[in-house]
This record gives structure tokens, C-alpha cells and sequence, in this order.
């Protein structure tokens, strides 16, 4: 999906100055132990499935709008993986973003995994053990997911 018309219009008032939003991050399974990742348009990294939470919107519930979105796929929300602060980040517009991530650990309901946005050049499923290059951060929620005992994770 296009950036989110709530950002534009801040935009419009504060041009690319830093702000603020409410994000979240899926690890996706499915039944054979795989993981959905998406390679970025913007950088061509491979990422788990992200995405901002919409203003008045619940974490869980932006969290399977935007994996369905970005992918096709409709997910369970399963568990609160952790919160914590991802950014600042530049976007190559020049536009930056501090998030207040919601990372969660998602189980694959139903849908072919495909680019379903301009967000991605690439969506698909891989074995743990055949990972492409993650960020140390979402490599880490990738091998950390599936034993989340229900905990979250947040710096103290």
C-alpha cells in the first residue's frame, strides 16, 4: 500500500522532519516450519512482514491487514513477540520515522504467498535453515518466534 494519507498529511505540515508512529512486525509460519519474509522495493532487503498501525487501529489487527496487503496471505495472530523502538530511519525521500514496533508471531491461515503491493519485489517462504541475509533484529525474532513462551519481550 502507499504511505498512509494520516502521513501525508503530517507530512504536508512538517515536511521530512522525524516523527513519531506505531508500527508492527510479523513472523509468519506456516505448517512445514517455514517463514514469510518480503524483500523491500525501496532497498532490496529481506525483512519480515511490516507495517504501521493505522491511527485508532489495534496493533494485531493493522499487523493482518498489512500482511495481507503486502502478501496475500491471511494470518492467525498467535503471540506478542516483544515492543521496542526501531529507527530513526531515512526513507530514500528523505522522510524519517522513529517506530514503536508491536512484533508478533503469526500462523499462516490461508492465501498464496505473492507481491501484492509496490512494497515488495519479491514475497515468499523459507526454511530456517536456508535463511536469506536478515538484519541482525528481525533474524533474531525469526529464531526466536517459534519458542515464545508468551513473554514479551521489551528493554527494561
Amino acid at each position: 500500500m502507499p504511505t498512509p494519507q494520516f502521513v501525508l498529511d503530517l507530512r504536508k505540515k512538517i515536511g521530512s522532519a522525524p516523527l513519531w508512529l506505531p508500527g508492527a512486525g510479523a513472523v509468519v509460519y506456516d505448517d512445514a516450519g517455514r517463514v514469510l519474509l518480503g524483500r523491500r522495493a525501496d532497498n532490496g532487503q529481506w525483512t519480515i512482514i511490516t507495517g504501521m498501525v493505522e491511527p485508532g487501529e489495534e496493533p494485531a489487527v493493522g499487523l493482518k491487514r498489512e500482511v495481507f496487503e503486502e502478501t496475500g496471505v491471511e494470518v492467525e495472530v498467535e503471540v506478542l513477540l516483544g515492543i521496542g523502538v526501531v529507527g530513526p530511519v531515512t526513507f530514500p525521500n528523505g522522510d524519517v520515522v522513529t517506530f514503536l514496533n508491536h512484533d508478533f508471531r503469526c500462523r499462516y491461515v490461508s492465501g498464496e504467498a505473492r507481491v501484492n503491493d509496490d512494497e515488495s519485489s519479491d514475497v515468499r517462504w523459507f526454511p530456517l535453515d536456508a535463511l536469506p541475509h536478515l538484519n541482525p533484529r528481525h533474524l533474531e525474532l525469526v529464531t526466536t518466534a517459534s519458542t515464545a513462551d508468551g513473554i514479551p519481550h521489551f528493554v527494561r
